[in-house]
């Protein structure tokens, strides 16, 4: 069936992983309360350890999380590939870690910054990848109460009950006009040095020029309606996928960032593909990006209009973003 899993084998995997999301999501918003009460504890949270720079943090809960869905997935599933985000930020290797086996991408606290400061965008992020390909993922952003699911073939859902995106009768096309008319969605990024013409000034030229009145900024003016910054890839993604947000373009992110929200993305009816602009962007193919190029652009579902299907306005609106936005520089260290 799905790349050699049955059915039911998915279906089994799929209600397993729900079930892992919603435990994990009470112990991660447990821990957001006892920090909001003084618990015991508390002063160790809050002593937390940089990663690699001021807005790269992790916390005891952090581990804690990670150790926790790691002995339930490999006592359910001893023989399947585990990639953890805290695990791994503490070795050495950057070598790409998804390849064909069965494998869990967990993100135990996406957002850390967030939960720091107790901005509620913040979130459990599981996902289960098999030759390649997130087949399932799993959001729960505990303090805003949304539970984001998704599984190949079975359709992506708010809360278990509200099919993706919202919007359905029918899907909205992308605005004829796009990028204006659409929310972007955008993030500061982790690589702060401020190095002429390196990734952080490129961002934010990147930035004005999708946020510029029509006709400005040379031409590359795009008046998008609203830009966004949720501090997390992950809900960035599902914000996506709900239809709530039109475009995420994104540099920097590592695989547990994005697995689970490119699963209910794409499950949803939405297109990923990279952040960068190739050379003649007019007439590139647009391909689905490999899991691990750190680059990404993502268009939400889009309906037919009278002039296009729903992909080809997707396509559309991922040209006139590349016209606008600077290639960025975000290799994998040690590549």
């Amino acid at each position: 069936m799905m790349n050699d899993l049955s059915k039911d084998e998915l279906n089994e995997i799929y209600a397993f992983a729900v079930e892992l999301g919603k435990r994990a999501g009470t112990m991660l918003k447990d821990a957001a309360q006892l920090r909001m009460s003084g618990g015991s504890g508390v002063q160790e949270e809050q002593a937390h350890v940089q990663k690699e720079n001021a807005v790269d943090l992790v916390t005891q809960t952090d581990e804690d999380l990670e150790s926790f869905i790691k002995t339930q997935i490999l006592q359910k599933y001893p023989s399947h590939k585990f990639v953890g985000e805290e695990a791994y930020s503490k070795g050495a290797s950057r070598d790409y870690l998804i390849d064909d086996s069965m494998t869990w991408c967990v993100d135990p606290l996406d957002g850390t910054v967030n939960y720091i400061h107790l901005f509620p965008m913040f979130c459990v992020s599981i996902a289960f990848i098999h030759k390649g390909k997130p087949l399932i993922g799993v959001i729960n952003a505990p303090f805003v109460g949304q539970f984001f699911s998704s599984c190949a073939g079975r359709g992506a859902f708010l809360n278990e009950t509200q099919r993706l995106p919202l919007v359905r009768t029918p899907v909205p096309p992308m605005p004829a006009n796009a990028p204006s008319g659409c929310i972007f969605s955008c993030e500061w990024g982790k690589d702060r040095r401020d190095t002429p013409d390196g990734n952080l000034h490129r961002k934010i030229e990147s930035f004005v020029n999708m946020a510029t009145e029509i006709g400005g900024r040379n031409g590359k003016g795009g008046m998008v309606h609203g830009m966004r910054s949720l501090g997390s890839a992950t809900l960035d993604l599902a914000y996506i996928a709900m239809g709530a947000f039109d475009i995420w373009w994104e540099g920097g992110c590592w695989e547990w960032d994005v697995a689970a929200g490119i699963a209910i993305l794409q499950e949803a009816g939405g297109l990923i593909t990279t952040a960068n602009p190739p050379e003649d962007h007019a007439t590139a193919p647009i391909e689905e990006v490999r899991l691990g190029s750190r680059l990404y652009l993502a268009i939400r579902p889009a309906g037919p209009s009278p002039n296009e299907t729903g992909r080809q306005g997707q396509e559309r609106t991922v040209r006139e973003v590349w016209r606008r936005v600077r290639h960025l520089d975000y290799s994998r260290p040690g590549a």
